[in-house]
């Protein structure tokens, strides 16, 4: 009897340290100062670049374990949000606030850090065709940002209290969803201290599985994509117009991490049909030629970093069929990804750009079989 009493209570004891073990959710605080400069990467903001931009990075991290695959394949990186203050350093820029969705991956024994950030952003002081026509960088109160950023960090040197150093770039734009959008890049150092809970600091990590990488990899799939948005020109009244873009792509999954791409884009920018109507109109000598066709034909490479049910997308494209000679032949597009379904289906938002020069922000839906 005595037995079966402890039997039970070690059951009942196993459960509550399991239990225990699944309610943990380890999280860091973290809080940098930075200052940094302006890359003059257009000719366009020049008479911008005044001041060296400073701000802050408050950020919340939850750290991972290895109880999902992706956690342990990636080294146990963090997820979170960050909320970001940026004085520009320049009275028509004004001040910025972002918040950000980001993923942190480690290296080196955890003292190298990569982290990546996309979110939106709300400028304070946005171009104003009356009161503030100086600013031809950010056309829009409500602006896409991105932040790519390095740390050198010790974590827990007292108490759950670690300090880092780093540097980074911050990007604002609004993918030319309206005109002017020359965008902002500041280029920045940092210094923070973080803060980390005592769950995380005696938590273990787990590996998940033992399959390797391969493992994972599928026959070729056939995918069909629809995306579409709203842009403008970069001429200042011509409105803000709907694309639509349809694409066909081959793609290969070789691993778990990666899957290949190559395919075909065509582009339908209406944008396009009002600003060769006014080049048109307002510069005859260029040699436009009438009826010149707006539409475009790309193919395109691509990579998909993939992580449990979400990737993240790069793609290097060519115009094979580009009459009217809109910024240059080569285009790219980053972004994100999420399949549903086993993958069946998955919904994108994408980045399309001319190098660092942005064309659109790209919602769209699509199949895999």
């Amino acid at each position: 009897m005595k037995k079966f009493i402890s039997l039970i209570c070690l059951l009942f004891l196993s459960q509550a340290v399991f239990c225990q073990k699944r309610e943990l959710k380890p999280v860091a605080f973290e809080l940098d100062y930075f200052y940094g400069s302006i890359l003059e990467h257009n000719s366009d903001i020049a008479h911008l670049i005044t001041g060296h931009p400073s701000g802050f990075n408050l950020a919340f991290n939850h750290k991972t374990y290895g109880h999902n695959e992706w956690e342990s394949r990636y080294n146990y990186p963090d997820w979170g949000f960050t909320f970001n203050y940026q004085d520009l350093g320049n009275e028509y820029l004004g001040k910025n606030y972002g918040l950000y969705g980001h993923f942190n991956w480690y290296f080196w024994n955890r003292v190298l850090r990569l982290g990546i950030g996309q979110g939106v952003a709300l400028a304070g002081n946005p171009y104003d065709p009356d009161n503030n026509y100086q600013n031809t960088a950010y056309g829009s109160r409500l602006l896409s940002t991105t932040f790519l950023k390095f740390n050198i960090i010790k974590e827990n040197v007292y108490r759950g209290i670690g300090f880092r150093l780093g540097t980074g770039i911050i990007h604002y734009s609004n993918a030319n969803f309206k005109a002017p959008n020359s965008s902002t890049n500041t280029l920045y150092f940092s210094a923070g201290v973080s803060y980390q809970t005592q769950e995380g600091i005696i938590a273990p990590r787990y590996t998940y599985g033992d399959f390797p990488s391969e493992f994972y990899q599928e026959p070729i799939k056939v995918n069909a994509v629809f995306r579409t948005g709203l842009n403008e020109a970069d001429v200042i009244g011509l409105g803000q117009h709907p694309f639509y873009v349809f694409s066909f792509f081959a793609d290969k999954r070789i691993n778990y991490k990666s899957t290949v791409q190559l395919g075909v884009d065509f582009f339908f920018s209406d944008f396009l049909i009002h600003l060769i109507r006014y080049r048109e109109s307002a510069f005859p000598g260029d040699g436009i030629e009438p009826g010149l066709d707006y539409r475009r034909i790309g193919v395109f490479l691509g990579h998909e970093f993939r992580f449990r049910s979400n990737a993240f997308v790069s793609q290097l494209g060519r115009y094979f069929y580009w009459p009217y000679e809109f910024e240059n032949r080569i285009y790219n597009r980053l972004g994100l990804k999420r399949y549903f379904f086993n993958d069946r289906f998955f919904a994108a938002v994408t980045l399309k750009a001319h190098w660092a020069k942005a064309e659109a922000v790209e919602f769209g839906i699509g199949i895999r079989i």
